[in-house]
């Protein structure tokens, strides 16, 4: 087995998979379970979360193929709907309406929130660009700054402030809309 670790391919899954998470956009959300339903499980949480992103980038693809869906269409779609998500976080709409369970489970938070709809498009788009082992990593990475932020949100609650969150949020809605545009003319292109 040949493996490829790369730092530079690491960083720039990294920083894709950091921006489709946004889990420090999604902090107030956190903090508004948190005073709902008491301390989060981080550690249950992350788990559950680096489980789904692990399992579907390997079953991905093959689950995928059984549907009769190619990885280029699915990539497709993908960027559409990180464009749609981008636009939720920079003009803070929301084109998503969801309903929260009245009890909330590590299952909400680890999907989909987490490793949502637009983690796992992400993960199966970069599988089809990148080496599978620096995706690893990049999740990894990723899970532990998860885990870092649902055991700390208070700290950080207090630390960043409303404004902070939500200039985070803006940031991170303008990398996801380069990436939908990416992935997407990649993926005509083909």
């Amino acid at each position: 087995m040949n493996l490829k670790f790369d730092s530079a391919e690491i960083l720039t899954i990294s920083m894709m998979l950091f921006a489709i998470i946004d889990v420090v956009g999604s902090v107030p959300v956190l903090i508004d379970l948190r005073v709902r339903v008491g301390e989060l499980d981080a550690k249950k949480a992350s788990i559950a979360s680096l489980v789904i992103m692990v399992t579907f980038l390997f079953v991905g693809e093959k689950l995928l193929s059984i549907i009769g869906i190619d990885i280029h269409s699915f990539a497709i779609a993908g960027a559409l709907v990180l464009f749609f998500l981008a636009l939720e976080m920079i003009l803070g709409i929301r084109l998503y309406k969801d309903t929260v369970p009245a009890t909330v489970s590590i299952v909400l938070i680890a999907f989909p929130m987490i490793a949502g709809a637009g983690t796992i498009t992400t993960l199966l788009t970069l599988k089809s660009q990148y080496h599978t082992e620096n995706i690893l990593v990049a999740i990894v990475l990723n899970v532990i700054v998860v885990y870092l932020v649902l055991k700390n949100t208070h700290r950080i609650e207090k630390l960043i402030g409303t404004g902070g969150i939500e200039v985070l949020r803006k940031v991170f809605g303008v990398i996801i809309l380069a990436l939908a545009v990416k992935l997407f003319q990649i993926n005509v292109n083909i």
